[in-house]
């Protein structure tokens, strides 16, 4: 710790700290403009000169460490004469145009002139002028370069944060201007962070422009209802109506940063595409009622299947409240286990439940990603979790962080990660496997001689170790750490091998935990609420708190607390659901949220299982593809019309507030779920049904949310806790390796600009978004005689689909890749259930279609990297 003295007031800190940061901590304004807290300095601003005791010059207090019995002066009149020069020569070529800037009443600018300015300019030469116009830079971000006070945040959070390098400055001195490449941001993410840390209107939201003025804005701080990161953000309306979302430095994981999701992607709230009103079938479609003729309607179709299976979906977008009252409802009113949170995959909870029971950590991800080495497994972070992505980068190179890839689709942090292992779809597990086998090798002798035997005995020991180079770097690298993070996208579970892959993953981490590394883990998840999902019990085979549906305790405590009996017996997945539908087996299908019509494999079977369970209830707030199969479609609350908590993929409970009224006739889902429990023939009721209330239970019965309460859920949240216990000490056999094919394989997954299908109803997402399109590497392009940009036909033997081809030079040889998010291709007509990647052939529109083989395969590409 060192001491300092600013303005007569002395603190200690720690060696190394700024001026500034100090200043900081006393509460001591010192106004900037090119600081930003989560970059190094860069000092070009100059308004954060100070004076310190025997130095001769100001000194910038953003890029000057702290010296023990450094004293400083902040407020003397050479700093205030300073302050007020640099303030005037930035006025001198400012436009005074603040009544029409949108950046009026919250502009840095504007601020420090008035706190620090003269009150007359010594300036009277011509203002420069760069263009007469603003420039659309992109659909969503207009640019008035003339008010650019050349602080650089914008550039810097762009290459530095977000890693687009979009932005760029050309020219020198007073003539600087930022700009994209030939003035366009077409290679941009469009995420808007730089219109975010613009301190003047130099950069502006287009879709927000000249809509309202910051103090005619209601705002709400809540958390994005996109992938599991769990980014805080603040919603602004006027007069009830959406206008714009912000994010703060002070709050959430994501510290100011959002991606093009989250920040232009919350007006899909706002989407013709609502349920108004309540629906029901009558002469096979669907027709408005009231609230009381759905009712009577229920009824009567309820008491007609009581008796017979049941089964419910709900969509991991929702809160916890809405999920632990769905699954509570479905276990004690529908008296069934057969109840799921995915319609894309199944869970295989067996190896899921032991893996997130011994290495799950509950923890902030700055700390998780701050250990020596992160392992990344699955996915591409760069389109499914973006702000992870700046989160992640930030670490590697800030923190020398050692990074690490194991994965089917590149990604734009290959370019920051130590080893890089491009694995082939559906090779994950083998793939593990041989990093196992590996990093047994590598360790030689760390071994006791009977633990080696034993994990020698399951996994096959030295001689397994057949990867390649870059799976031997990567096991080297994880020796040399002293402490180990595993990032698994969800993505791996959509593969039938997800079960061998999860096993792999979890000798991984005994190994690395034998070998002293204390190693953790975390999802990366691409809906807002899939570890809350979990945590409610929204699973066939698991209660609240990931307690087995067979554990007799478990079920006794939550029985006594719902005052009814719970199925002691194992329910099944979603597919086991379509399974019972399809045989005629299947009562009623409750689906709330969710729409597996458009996003589970294989779409001709999931549509005639649909229509064959007796009683089909929909619960959504947009007329959905399987709502319009429902013989009963209840209209519910978007995300922003009710309240409830998230939990995010570090485990993190986060308010979700409400900032606009449901629409028309729309309730809340919770009192939906009350208006469908009142129709069952039993007295059951569902109690608590308030939010609040269902929270405070949650907080009583799920021992990982024991002692939340809403008041404790600050502006950060507030953690659950992990309960972690030793592995058994089990290892699992290697899988067998794949056979090689010489067919394309087709992957999917989300694109940069979509979520799911519900970021599709997002008017301006779609206006920056890609059209649908097919991504292929150029060496598989060429040899099929095609060219960036071309229509192509993707046919499998279930169906075909028709979109652009988009060329990507990182991708791997044999891979096909298309987004999940465009309803338009319905890409799950191409997917046969149980099979995944999906062998497909590509074949230019109007070329006679031919089968297609790609040579060479089955072997791993050369280390990008």
């Amino acid at each position: 710790m060192v001491r300092i003295t600013i303005n007569e007031q002395t603190l200690e800190v720690e060696a190394g700290s700024t001026v500034l940061q100090a200043a900081e901590r006393l509460g001591i304004d010192i106004p900037t403009f090119c600081y930003m807290k989560r970059l190094p300095p860069l000092a070009s601003c100059r308004m954060c000169l100070v004076e310190i005791e025997g130095q001769r010059r100001l000194q910038p207090s953003c890029a000057t460490a702290v010296t023990d019995g450094m004293v400083v002066r902040t407020n003397t009149p050479l700093i205030e004469e300073t302050r007020s020069s640099m303030l005037d020569m930035l006025l001198a070529n400012h436009p005074l145009d603040c009544p029409i800037c949108d950046k009026g009443g919250e502009c840095e600018l504007q601020n420090q002139v008035m706190a620090y300015g003269p009150r007359e300019s010594r300036f009277r030469d011509a203002k420069r002028v760069f263009h007469s116009e603003d420039i659309r830079l992109s659909p969503v971000i207009i640019m008035n370069v003339n008010r650019c006070i050349q602080c650089q945040r914008c550039v810097r959070m762009c290459e530095e944060v977000v890693g687009a390098v979009a932005l760029g400055t050309v020219e020198k001195g007073m003539d600087t201007a930022v700009t994209g490449f030939e003035g366009s941001l077409a290679s941009c993410d469009q995420c808007g962070n730089c219109v975010e840390v613009c301190p003047v209107g130099a950069l502006m939201s287009f879709p927000y422009r000249y809509k309202a003025r910051p103090w005619d804005l209601a705002e709400t701080d809540t958390v994005c209802p996109h992938c599991g990161t769990g980014c805080q953000l603040t919603v602004g309306t006027r007069k009830g109506e959406f206008m714009r979302v912000r994010s703060k430095w002070d709050e959430g994981l994501n510290r100011e940063t959002l991606c093009v999701r989250g920040r232009f992607g919350l007006d899909f709230v706002t989407s013709p595409d609502r349920i108004r009103g309540p629906m029901v079938r009558r002469d096979g479609a669907l027709v408005p009622v009231s609230w009381d003729e759905a009712g009577n309607y229920l009824r009567q179709r309820l008491s007609a299947v009581e008796g017979r299976a049941a089964g419910g979906l709900a969509s991991p977008r929702l809160p916890n409240e809405v999920l632990y009252q769905f699954q509570k409802m479905m276990r004690t009113m529908f008296r069934t286990n057969n109840i799921d949170c995915s319609s894309r995959w199944s869970t295989p909870f067996d190896v899921l439940g032991p893996l997130v029971t011994s290495f799950f950590s509950r923890a902030p991800l700055q700390d998780v990603i701050g250990n020596d080495c992160v392992l990344v497994v699955g996915g591409n972070v760069t389109e499914e979790n973006p702000v992870t992505e700046y989160l992640l980068r930030d670490a590697a190179r800030r923190r020398q962080t050692r990074l690490l890839m194991l994965s089917v689709r590149p990604s734009r942090l290959d370019a920051d990660a130590r080893a890089v292992v491009r694995v082939l779809p559906g090779c994950e597990a083998a793939s593990l496997a041989a990093a196992v086998a590996s990093l047994v090798t590598a360790a030689g002798q760390a071994f006791p001689d009977d633990v080696l035997a034993d994990i020698g005995a399951t996994i096959g020991g030295p001689a397994a170790a057949t990867g390649s180079d870059a799976t031997y770097r990567l096991a080297t690298t994880l020796l040399e750490g002293r402490r180990v993070t595993a990032l698994v996208s969800a993505d791996l579970l959509r593969s039938p091998t997800a079960r061998a892959t999860l096993q792999q993953l979890n000798n991984l981490l005994q190994v690395l935990r034998l070998l002293g590394k204390s190693p953790t883990m975390q999802f990366l998840f691409d809906r807002a609420n899939q570890l809350g999902a979990w945590d409610m019990g929204v699973l066939p085979a698991a209660l609240p708190g990931l307690r087995a549906v067979a554990d007799n305790a478990t079920r006794a405590t939550l029985e006594r607390a719902w005052g009814a009996e719970i199925p002691s017996e194992p329910g099944v997945d979603f597919d086991g659901m379509l399974q019972l539908c399809d045989r005629g087996r299947m009562g009623a299908l409750y689906i709330v949220g969710s729409d597996p019509l458009m996003s589970y494999p294989d779409r001709e079977f999931v549509q005639r299982a649909l229509r064959a369970a007796d009683l089909l209830i929909v619960q959504d707030a947009f007329l959905t593809d399987t709502a319009g199969l429902a013989d009963v479609a209840l209209p519910a609350a978007s995300y922003g019309e009710e309240s409830g908590t998230f939990t995010n993929n570090e485990g993190r409970t986060q308010k979700v507030r409400k900032f606009r009224e449901p629409v028309a006739e729309a309730r809340g889902n919770l009192a939906v779920f009350d208006f469908v429990a009142a129709l069952q023939s039993h007295a059951l009721r569902l109690r608590p049904s308030v939010q609040t209330e269902i929270f405070d239970e949650i907080a009583q019965l799920v021992p990982a949310y024991e002692g939340l309460t809403q008041d404790g859920l600050g502006a950060d949240g507030a953690f659950t806790k992990a309960a972690l216990v030793l592995p058994a000490g089990r290892f699992f056999a290697p899988p067998a390796v794949p056979i090689a094919t010489d067919r394309l394989m087709l992957v999917t997954g989300n694109c940069l600009f979509h979520n799911g299908y519900l970021s599709e109803r997002s008017e301006i997402l779609n206006t920056v978004a890609d059209d649908p399109y097919v991504a292929m590497s150029a060496w598989d392009a060429a040899q099929l005689g095609l060219s960036d940009g071309d229509q192509v036909v993707v046919r499998s033997a279930q169906h075909e689909l028709t979109a652009k081809l988009k060329i990507d030079k990182h991708f791997p040889r044999g891979l096909v890749f298309i987004p999940e998010n465009y309803r338009a291709l319905r890409l799950n007509s191409l997917m046969r259930r149980g099979e995944y990647p999906c062998p497909v052939d590509v074949k230019k529109v109007h070329v006679p279609f031919e089968i297609t083989t790609v040579a060479g395969f089955g072997a791993e590409p050369e280390n990008p990297s």
